[in-house]
């Protein structure tokens, strides 16, 4: 087994899929894919935990996967997390600037100062993101720090979710014997794997199409504006397409995995397959058309509900970029066409990016936001050694001291 303080983790708790994915830091500072597990997701519901032991279970079989794959022990990993209970909001900061330059202290007191909102006793922030500073009425500021002032403001967006929905998480991957780093939005995971720095500049919406839930997050000026989620997803589609076609909604997940098209115009008319039947019944032949025409008004809404949500933002004219699609649902064919026709902007599909090692195993929307788990751990990593920086300088520094100081007297 191979040292295990090298590796990141992360955890995609999916309402379809539990997803493990194992990265090393490569010389460039980047990651290395180096294993990939996943399982079906049982005892997860909307994106939110409702049978522990059976996730335990589920989690367990996703990382025994990826530990053979990656020749490593697994024991703490980056956790996901979405669901209903996801709220956010923007909430500002002022403080006067103590030494007349701004400093990384007067940063972390300005931040303090914009998240001491009033929250229920049931929920908890889980991000707390910084959009811009303001010095002395100037605006705009990404990086206050040396800037000169008396006042610094501060703009942030907030993520809170329920406190039950975290503890459950976090309960199950000690169950599993896995220590959990951190709490990571799944659509801000997603973001982190998929997005250019030009698309968060000139304002995108990342739209993570999961089974259970459709999480969206919108980005202006390099910063994260908004985030919410919407309890309509993949599985909403099987369901009609078990009714619609009178088939069991295993087999009905089989065939929109396999036949699925969102645009019924990109059918061919002689295009059939077969149907499983229920109670014993033999199978059928069905035109391709009369799926995709099941698929595709549950599609559009779904679009209309997303599109619902960035207009009443106030946001939806600054989204140039248009549209990233994620998550697995988002692989049906028709679905970028259908979402540029509903939503009236351009829209792609969201494969990770700038990443090594086993990409072809995870070039796929699908894996966007386990591999933004472990790309949001490397920045931890990176923030956690710089910031140790510092105070390893002072102890040197007071060690040094000391010596001269003993040398000097002796």
């Amino acid at each position: 087994m191979a040292k295990k303080d090298q590796f990141i983790v992360g955890l995609d708790l999916g309402t379809s899929k539990i997803c493990v994915i194992v990265g090393s830091r490569n010389d460039e500072g980047k990651i290395d894919v180096i294993g990939i597990g996943t399982s079906p997701s049982k005892g997860l519901r909307k994106g939110v935990v409702v049978n522990i032991d059976s996730t335990v279970e589920t989690i367990k079989k996703a990382v025994e996967e990826a530990e053979l794959m990656a020749g490593c022990e697994i024991t703490s990993v980056y956790a996901g997390i979405a669901g209903a209970h996801i709220k956010s909001l923007n909430s500002r900061g002022v403080v006067a600037i103590k030494e007349r330059e701004v400093s990384s202290l007067d940063v972390d007191r300005v931040i303090d100062a914009a998240k001491a909102i009033s929250i229920p006793m049931d929920r908890e922030v889980i991000h707390v993101f910084p959009q811009e500073f303001i010095v002395d009425d100037q605006d705009g500021i990404k990086d206050p720090i040396g800037m000169s002032g008396v006042r610094l403001e501060a703009e942030v967006h907030i993520v809170t979710a329920s406190v039950t929905s975290i503890q459950n998480i976090i309960k199950s991957c000690n169950r599993a014997g896995l220590e959990v780093k951190d709490i990571v939005l799944e659509s801000f995971a997603s973001s982190l794997a998929v997005l250019t720095p030009e698309e968060r500049e000139l304002g995108v919406s990342i739209v993570d199409l999961g089974g259970g839930t459709t999480d969206l997050a919108i980005f202006l000026d390099g910063s994260i504006w908004h985030t919410s989620v919407i309890t309509i997803g993949g599985n909403n589609i099987s369901n009609d397409i078990s009714v619609g076609i009178r088939t069991p909604i295993s087999e009905a997940e089989r065939i929109k995995i396999k036949y699925g098209c969102a645009k019924t115009a990109m059918v061919r008319d002689d295009e059939t397959i077969e149907v499983p039947s229920v109670g014993g019944r033999p199978p059928r032949v069905l035109s391709r058309q009369i799926l995709s025409e099941i698929i595709e008004p549950r599609v559009e809404e779904l679009f209309s509900m997303v599109k619902r949500e960035i207009v009443k933002t106030g946001y939806e004219d600054m989204i140039a970029s248009g549209l990233v699609l994620t998550g697995g649902t988002s692989i049906m064919d028709g679905m970028v066409e259908i979402a540029e026709e509903v939503m009236g902007l351009p829209a792609r599909s969201g494969i990770p990016q700038d990443i090594g090692g086993l990409v072809d195993l995870v070039s796929s929307p699908m894996y966007a936001t386990a591999v933004g788990l472990v790309q949001y751990g490397l920045q931890n990593l990176s923030r956690s050694s710089r910031s140790a920086q510092p105070e390893e300088k002072t102890i040197k520094s007071m060690i040094m001291k000391i010596k001269k100081w003993v040398s000097d007297f002796f």
